[in-house]
């Protein structure tokens, strides 16, 4: 089953894996949004678009059509 930055719950944490290049801003890149850079889900705005993340201590507003595009793997605590 493929997990995506979309599908984690508030609060979840997980380390990227993989992700469609041609779907991911270059500003998120440079922002450290890269495979093996631990991500959280921050909050959810309230219609869920967009997410709210924590990414290299960068805190980060992204679409949800962008987060459906970055596997990641969860992280047990």
């Amino acid at each position: 089953m493929r997990t995506t930055l979309a599908s984690l719950k508030k609060g979840q944490k997980a380390i990227i894996t993989d992700f469609n290049i041609e779907a991911i801003p270059l500003k998120l890149l440079e922002m450290g949004c890269l495979p093996g850079n631990e991500v959280q889900l921050l909050q959810v705005a309230p219609l869920g678009d967009p997410i709210y993340i924590n990414v290299n201590d960068s805190h980060v507003a992204i679409r949800r059509e962008t987060a459906v595009e970055i596997d990641v793997e969860l992280v047990t605590a």
